[in-house]
């Protein structure tokens, strides 16, 4: 029986080299290389958003800019979709890659991992895209769309219904090239995807004047090309990953994991969803004042956030790769670095942005009444995004070692508190019991993990030890020989 050791990122092999980083490079350079390609990664997307906006804006119609934003829920259920199979599977795939370095025979469970995934998520895309496209006239009602708004909200999301299976696919397969400790090309792909983008933005909506169609058109055609580029990378420099449907399978033991672990998204992104939806409809019961304060304090408040997100997804794969070889130090050792990364960036920039709150406000409106009430709604968001980081950090913990249960515990607790909360919030304190319900839940869903974490550790700590075992058998037998 023989291991493979990997010595340096200079080995030739991508696969290899990435493997380094997950299993010996140091904790810091491990955390640069898995968590700042995500961090950049996703504040291009944000900017992507932005511009997009702008694009739909130039045509100067209110109701292609209302068909965006009512469908976006849409993008955010398929996503979700992805997220079942992509985040689950991810996981796995890096707890097998570091069992593997014990138990060589590990490796060989991959691919039936890797290709339940895609094609569960291709499935389960297909299925939920169709059903979408037969009710689209009730859908589009739904989702809120009023006379004027539902011919172009019909138009969007028809054609963003069409390429369900193909958004639901990206997103898998970005979480699948994660899970390899290929960060770097994730966001080759991510940036290049939102690149290609905005071309298509920039050919269907201003030259060949489609819409909202187009616009729709252009995030499919783009997340083709990411199902292409990762999809070839996997076939061309992972040694145990495939998407080909021969190693397609319902086994238990590939289901339970990856579904359990899965499952927790679906339910956060369904309740993520309806908690908005409530914020919403609560906060224009104050006029629109307050509405748009609290638009542009999600948008400052958005840098520091997805940095921070940055570090607590970029770290799963470490955690579970290291939880898999049965490395009890480098897990800790992995998890106290990512906590001081979310520590330090949360703490600094919520201060900062507090501290000079009414000039960063003072940029985005210079309206007194939304400046008033803009800079607390600010301070809210930021005091629950120090929370909402460190949350984060251990639901990534708990997908990591497998701990499907108190991972979805994490995933749906912040929607099931949210609602009561800001209800009771609106209907004892007014608009500020509105303001600082997200941070009061934040609060609590925190206190939640650390329980959680706090009962989960014997359970962690016994994963670890077989782990650990199966070392330690390879080892007798390498010295044997």
């Amino acid at each position: 029986m023989t291991t493979t050791t990997l010595e340096s990122p200079s080995n030739s092999n991508a696969a290899g080299s990435n493997r380094w980083y997950l299993s010996t490079a140091p904790i810091i350079r491990a955390l640069i290389h898995l968590c700042v390609p995500m961090a950049a990664a996703m504040i291009v997307g944000a900017v992507y958003n932005v511009i997009n906006a702008g694009v739909i804006g130039s045509l100067h119609d209110t109701a292609l800019l209302a068909a965006v934003t009512l469908g976006s829920p849409i993008l955010g259920l398929v996503m979700a979709v992805g997220g079942v199979f992509g985040v689950g599977g991810g996981a796995l795939v890096s707890r097998l890659l570091g069992a593997a370095e014990n138990d060589p025979a590990k490796a060989g469970e991959i691919k039936h991992v890797s290709s339940f995934a895609v094609w569960g998520a291709v499935i389960s895309g297909a299925v939920l895209g169709g059903t979408g496209l037969l009710l689209l006239h009730p859908l589009v009602s739904l989702l809120g769309a009023d006379a004027a708004a539902v011919p172009a909200t019909r138009a969007y999301v028809g054609v963003m219904l069409a390429f369900v299976p193909v958004l639901a696919a990206a997103f898998c397969l970005e979480q699948l090239v994660r899970a390899e400790g290929a960060s770097r090309q994730v966001m080759v792909g991510l940036i290049a995807s939102t690149v290609a983008n905005l071309a298509f933005d920039l050919l269907f909506i201003l030259v060949l004047h489609w819409g909202v169609a187009g616009a729709a058109l252009a995030t499919g055609l783009a997340n083709l090309g990411v199902v292409a580029y990762f999809a070839t990378w996997l076939a061309r420099h992972s040694d145990h990953m495939s998407v080909a449907p021969r190693w397609f399978t319902l086994s238990p033991h590939v289901l339970k994991p990856v579904l359990g672990v899965g499952v927790g998204e679906l339910l956060q992104s369904g309740f993520l969803i309806v908690t908005s939806l409530v914020l919403n409809n609560l906060a224009v019961g104050y006029g629109d004042g307050p509405l748009a304060a609290m638009g542009v304090a999600v948008r400052i408040a958005q840098v520091p956030e997805f940095l921070v997100m940055g570090v607590t997804l970029g770290v799963l794969p470490l955690l579970a790769y290291s939880y898999g070889k049965g490395d009890r130090v480098r897990l800790s050792a992995a998890l106290r670095g990512s906590a001081f990364a979310v520590g330090g960036i949360t703490v600094i920039t919520a201060a900062t942005l507090i501290v000079f709150r009414e000039q960063v406000f003072s940029a985005f409106s210079a309206d007194r009444s939304v400046l008033a009430i803009g800079v607390t709604i600010l301070t809210a968001q930021l005091v629950a995004m120090i929370a909402n980081g460190f949350t984060g950090l251990l639901t990534s913990l708990f997908q990591a070692t497998g701990r499907a249960l108190a991972a979805t515990v994490m995933s749906v607790t912040q929607g099931v508190l949210f609602i009561p909360i800001v209800l009771l919030g609106n209907l004892w304190f007014g608009l500020s019991g509105v303001i600082w319900a997200l941070t009061a839940t934040e609060g609590i869903v925190f206190v939640v993990g650390v329980v959680m974490w706090l009962a989960s550790r014997r359970a962690i700590d016994d994963g670890l030890a077989e782990g650990s075992a199966a070392r330690a058998d390879e080892d007798l037998e390498l010295a044997e020989v």
